[in-house]
């Protein structure tokens, strides 16, 4: 690991191996390769290995759920009281 990264820092690449994408989707690295293979999940090939970009990961898993948010979601008007942690 690099200096100053953190294992959470990682798991947010915008590119991920097939390791750090299995870990983020929370499926093994064999259904992964599987499902890649397959044209299943969004995937592409640099040299001879799966890489995999979060956000067309994120966008994959919102059309399979059926989330049809088309960008971040705001809620106006809406702000937590501030009082004392007592």
């Amino acid at each position: 690991m690099a200096a100053g990264t953190t294992q959470g820092q990682l798991a947010l690449r915008e590119v991920m191996d097939i390791r750090q994408a299995s870990d983020y989707l929370g499926i093994s690295g064999d259904t992964l390769y599987r499902y890649a293979s397959e044209g299943f999940v969004p995937a592409f090939k640099l040299g001879n290995r799966w890489r995999f970009r979060k956000s067309l990961l994120d966008n994959w898993m919102d059309a399979k759920s059926g989330v049809t948010t088309t960008g971040p979601v705001v809620v106006a008007g809406k702000k937590k009281p501030v009082g004392s942690a007592r």
